[in-house]
């Protein structure tokens, strides 16, 4: 089904520039299912047996690909042993199929999903295919955490002195929220983990999270991992803010993405490295379609055991009943069309030291509560914005996977991807301009940036690029 939306740019632009309304379009391309809404008393404290129905049962869904994935494996398993043979390879080998290891990961899933997914009260059908659970305020993942448990979220902090209202104000800027429906106050809204997902995933014990890699670097030797950023170091942090240019960046195969967002960062780029990380991402593996989406993270090990995307396990705690981590956002910029950003800021609450973050002009999403970090316990060293990829080199070529727009940062507004208004925080809880802003792309000839600033976007870059091309090869 095709929608068209009426939107109206609301960003400012560079001096030179004009605001204009522009049509943004977006493709429902993925199944659309019926989906009836349960509702109940917000009061009532559901057992787990009829909270697993009232989930499995807000919406008609297709049957579940466990279950039947399991008969199939009890049945061949009774008859005989299946072994299978690749032909033309000169390395083919007899492969034994082992349904006693294939029933453990799929017990493995199965466990995993009771865990990530809590019982709703109410539950929401997206147009994009996604099922929006909301959940109970206190029994969100975040509150599995030890020291978080029989605990309330807490109170509004304070803000940072200087915040202006550039960004997008509202809360509707995701494709659920165009089924008109909402979750309730005292609850949050959280994308249902499937087991599609699960079973997508390179590694379902690692699910939800970056893969590991030896040495944490921003240069070429990243672990595949290519970057184009602008960063600040040299001082002592307290938060960071920027708006953030939306693209539908094409991602070549399922175990790459493309992503756009903010680092927060303390310690070394060994195994101590903390961030706190949030912005959009285009991700197959991990959500199972090319939507780009609004993500959160975190580690306190650079990447190895601790920390997790958005709520896929404890840590973050959530507290706005609008905003879904991890769904889709709508609409999105086009080249030579329409431009959208979200603006973004991560602070640390002078008060009680919990990071929290702030969608647009005032809409607090939640925190990230103090006590799961090290060095960022105190502050941080660095701050970095920009692009990211992983490049698997499939074929032994660079990948085509697209940073940002997919465009050059020349190509400049209306066809590069943009960060604009960089801001840190201060010791002070004060908001300020950046100072000494450095740029840095690891392979230029793929994707690139050029920094600049004015008065209208402060500091600001553009960046990106199409990956492989004759240069990049």
């Amino acid at each position: 089904m095709l929608c068209w939306m009426d939107y109206m740019v609301g960003a400012s632009f560079p001096k030179g520039k004009t605001t204009r309304s522009q049509w943004c379009c977006f493709d429902h391309r993925r199944r659309q299912h019926q989906c009836t809404k349960t509702e109940t008393n917000i009061q009532q404290q559901p057992t787990s047996a009829t909270s697993s129905n009232m989930a499995s049962s807000s919406c008609n869904i297709s049957p579940p690909i466990i279950p039947i994935f399991v008969f199939f494996l009890l049945v061949s398993s009774s008859f005989c042993p299946v072994r299978s043979s690749e032909t033309g390879s000169l390395h083919a080998k007899n492969q034994t199929f082992r349904p006693e290891v294939e029933l453990q990961k799929l017990k493995t899933i199965r466990e995993l999903l009771n865990k990530i997914n809590k019982p709703p009260i109410k539950s929401i059908q997206s147009p994009d295919g996604d099922i929006i659970d909301c959940v109970l305020l206190h029994h969100q993942p975040g509150f599995d955490h030890p020291r978080l448990k029989g605990q309330k979220p807490l109170d509004p902090p304070e803000r940072p002195s200087g915040v202006n209202p550039n960004g997008m104000g509202g809360e509707d800027f995701q494709l659920w929220s165009m089924s008109g429906e909402s979750c309730p106050e005292g609850t949050i809204p959280i994308r249902r983990t499937s087991e599609e997902d699960m079973l997508r995933a390179s590694s379902v014990r690692r699910f939800g999270r970056k893969r590991p890699r030896r040495r944490v670097r921003r240069d070429s030797t990243s672990n595949g991992h290519e970057h184009a950023v602008g960063y600040v170091s040299g001082d002592q942090y307290y938060g960071a803010k920027a708006s953030i240019n939306v693209w539908t960046p094409r991602v070549s195969n399922q175990y790459e993405f493309s992503l756009s967002q903010m680092w927060v960062i303390s310690g070394s780029f060994g195994d101590d490295l903390n961030t706190i990380e949030a912005g959009w991402q285009v991700s197959p593996e991990l959500y199972g379609d090319n939507y780009p989406r609004f993500f959160t993270y975190w580690t306190t090990d650079a990447y190895q055991a601790t920390g997790c995307y958005n709520l896929l396990c404890s840590g973050f705690v959530q507290t706005n009943n609008r905003i879904a981590i991890g769904a889709a956002i709508s609409p999105t910029s086009s080249y030579n069309g329409g431009q959208f950003d979200i603006s973004l800021l991560i602070w640390k609450d002078p008060k009680h030291g919990n990071w929290w973050l702030e969608f647009g002009s005032g809409v607090l999403v939640g925190y990230w509560p103090s006590f799961l970090f090290t060095h960022l316990r105190d502050h941080a060293s660095m701050v970095q914005f920009g692009g990211e990829v992983v490049n698997s080199r499939a074929g032994g070529f660079h990948t085509s996977t697209e940073m940002g727009s997919g465009h050059f940062a020349g190509q400049g507004f209306g066809k590069a991807s943009y960060f604009r208004n960089l801001q840190v925080v201060d010791w002070d809880n004060n908001l300020i301009p950046l100072s000494n802003l450095r740029v840095l792309a690891d392979h230029p000839n793929c994707y690139d940036i050029q920094g600049g600033i004015n008065r209208v976007w402060g500091n600001y870059f553009y960046y990106g690029g199409p990956g492989r091309n004759v240069k990049c090869p």
